[in-house]
């Protein structure tokens, strides 16, 4: 039974300027390009009725697309070990607006609410065996780095499927977010419909 979540698939020229980041840090285990992504919801192992409920759920979420911009570094620690290198994303209003959707979609689909509060980013390695004092240098070398924004233009249901190295990730699903109608642009928001 694969393990399932909801994100965003980067861009192919986001993957290759995140790529060029990777290396430097002894005992860190540097996350594929095409495994890059941006979870919105971490689901789990679930039974074949629950993931079809999933699917509908998502298939009737409305949201608009918006641009992803990745500013700075930062790690996440677990009892007080470093766990995980990762890209920051930039605030953006239509992110949360999507997040929250989901969230709601899969609670009513049947799923028991996340605790964790939604801390969005893009990991680029998994540090548990990496020195402490590399990390906060390879952090505060890169902490500049940006990417211009780039386009989103829909979400995902993922599958994650373990490997030898490390798990493969594969986009099952893709849900457009939906463009307003024409002309209605200018509207307040609700007056479209969306």
């Amino acid at each position: 039974m694969p393990r399932l979540f909801v994100a965003l698939a980067l861009p192919d020229p986001l993957r290759e300027q995140l790529a060029d980041l990777a290396g430097g840090i002894p005992g860190a285990r540097w996350v594929a390009p095409e495994n890059y992504h941006l979870t919105l919801r971490f689901i789990g192992e679930i039974e074949g009725w629950q993931a079809d409920e999933v699917d509908e759920a998502l298939a009737g979420l409305r949201a608009k697309p918006f641009a992803l911009s990745l500013a700075g570094l930062d790690i996440f620690e677990k009892a007080g070990r470093i766990t995980s290198l990762h890209l920051k994303v930039e605030r953006s209003e239509r992110l949360l607006h999507l997040q929250s959707k989901v969230e709601t979609a899969l609670q009513r689909a049947g799923l028991p609410p996340e605790r964790r509060r939604f801390a969005p980013h893009v990991t680029l390695a998994r540090t548990e065996r990496a020195a402490p004092d590399k990390l906060i240098s390879f952090v505060q070398a890169h902490n500049l780095f940006r990417t211009e924004p780039v386009p989103i233009d829909h979400f995902s249901l993922f599958s994650s499927r373990l490997g030898k190295e490390q798990a493969h990730y594969e986009a099952e699903v893709d849900y457009p977010l939906a463009r307003p109608p024409s002309g209605a642009e200018g509207l307040p928001a609700g007056a479209a419909g969306l």
